[in-house]
């Protein structure tokens, strides 16, 4: 590979809780995303990319910091990530790259909080507003009159426009977009309007075998939704309950799905300005989101949870210079693996504390054999007061996922809250991939519990965390 092809420019579009299975090169049946599936036809889609812990601030920590986040300190939506750390921007730029951030950061403001490493910042304070929003730029804030995913891909065009192309570059262009509370553009406000959204295989999921945890979780599509923050109105009096729920599904998927729109249609407008200026050879592209999100399935919006649809991230990835067109890996891919990633394809050794592997081999189209084939998740937000969602750890291997739901209360450590005893959850992928029966404590199963939770342990040990209890 040559010195051009070695030092790639970077441009990586994370969107905030946008599924994968609502983008069409995952096969969605719910929307199409033409723009994304570009980058997935041109490139490489990843159909097994998991997050380590999914929520928002603690997957950015992750994708900046290569640590999980009991090393990052970034654990729950409450948590700053502490700039003074190592981050994949400071290595990039020590090493010759232009970098920038624009849109939304989420890993708090003020002293050690902002952005470092970045010679251009521009971001949303907290979530941000979908409208007319406040950006805080190189920490000054300003105003905008506009529609967020616009404005943020208005604002990465001009940095792109404006930046130094006698240098690399990478760009972290990061849309708030389809976080809640879904509000579209005024272009896609009437999009799906007269259409039934199909509902997921588990819409009603009676949680029967599974844990209190899932029974209890404040995320539901019947009960949990606002009526005037989500839905943007309130339901006809004379539904009855399942008809209630199904209207509420259309309501919160349709703005969902409106948001989406205008994020592909911005994905759209980056992948031709780089074609465009002749730049599409040698830009490593990538769209992801910080994490999977629930579209009705299991009856929930959200995420947290372990099951499928949250942990999967999508990952599609386009490099003409080294990625076959149209590349499908099954292999298990994480998010403490994107800035490995980054530094290995500019050429920049990556630290020894770093906990992510680099993925070049696999865009090569070559899995080394060594290469892992379970992955380990920790949830820490127990019974935070959006979801009550219970702290959980848990194994995912390439058949099975073993989850502990420790019951930890927010602010102890290592002591198990009363009245809340630990439960264990295990699904077997091939059989159950809906994740609908718990088979834990089945006889069946004992032989490969013993050994996933001997698994799970050293999974504990390798990433340097520790468990509540001994795992038994």
């Amino acid at each position: 590979m040559n010195m051009k092809q070695a030092q790639p420019n970077l441009l990586f579009i994370m969107s905030d809780d946008h599924a994968s299975h609502a983008m069409s090169c995952y096969g969605s049946r719910i929307n199409e995303t033409p723009n994304i599936d570009r980058i997935a036809h041109e490139g490489m889609r990843f159909d097994n990319c998991f997050c380590t812990n999914s929520i928002c601030s603690p997957s950015r920590a992750a994708i900046l910091s290569g640590t999980y986040n009991h090393l990052n300190g970034v654990k729950s939506i409450h948590d700053r990530f502490d700039g003074r750390q190592p981050n994949v921007a400071k290595m990039l730029k020590a090493n010759g790259y232009q970098t920038a951030i624009i849109g939304k950061w989420h890993l708090g403001h003020g002293q050690e909080a902002d952005p470092t490493g970045f010679d251009h910042w521009s971001v949303v304070p907290d979530q941000g507003e979908y409208h007319d929003p406040m950006f805080l730029e190189m920490g000054e804030p300003k105003r905008f009159k506009g529609y967020v995913t616009d404005l943020i891909t208005d604002f990465s065009l001009n940095w792109l426009e404006q930046r130094d192309d006698t240098q690399p570059f990478m760009l972290m262009c990061h849309h708030k977009a389809p976080h809640r509370p879904w509000e579209p553009a005024e272009k896609y406000k009437d999009l799906y309007e007269d259409i039934d959204i199909p509902e997921p295989a588990t819409f009603y999921d009676d949680y029967e075998t599974r844990s209190q945890a899932a029974k209890e979780a404040k995320m539901r599509i019947d009960r949990d939704l606002k009526d005037e923050e989500d839905l943007k109105g309130l339901p006809p009096e004379d539904l009855s309950p399942v008809e209630q729920k199904r209207w509420r599904y259309q309501r919160y998927i349709k703005d969902y799905l409106r948001c989406v729109a205008s994020i592909d249609e911005s994905v759209g407008r980056l992948l031709d300005y780089l074609e465009a200026e002749g730049l599409a050879e040698n830009t490593l592209v990538i769209y992801t989101s910080d994490q999977g999100f629930f579209l009705g399935d299991h009856g929930w919006y959200d995420k947290r949870f372990m099951y499928e649809e949250s942990l999967r991230m999508p990952f599609v990835v386009r490099y003409p210079a080294m990625i076959q067109p149209g590349s499908i890996t099954s292999s298990m891919a994480l998010n403490v693996d994107f800035p490995c990633t980054f530094l290995d394809l500019a050429g920049i050794d990556i630290p020894e504390d770093m906990q992510g592997v680099s993925l070049r081999k696999i865009l090569e189209g070559e899995t080394p054999e060594n290469w892992r084939t379970s992955m380990y998740y920790r949830y820490w937000m127990h019974l935070d007061k959006h979801h009550e969602v219970y702290s959980h750890y848990g194994i995912r291997t390439e058949r099975y996922k073993l989850i502990y739901y420790y019951a930890e209360a927010l602010g102890t450590t290592g002591s198990v809250e009363e009245n809340r005893p630990p439960e264990w959850e295990l699904f077997d992928l091939h059989e159950d991939p809906y994740e609908l029966n718990n088979v834990y404590g089945q006889e069946k199963y004992r032989d490969i519990t013993v050994k996933l939770k001997q698994e799970l342990r050293q999974l504990q040990l390798q990433v340097l965390d520790e468990p509540v209890e001994e795992i038994g």
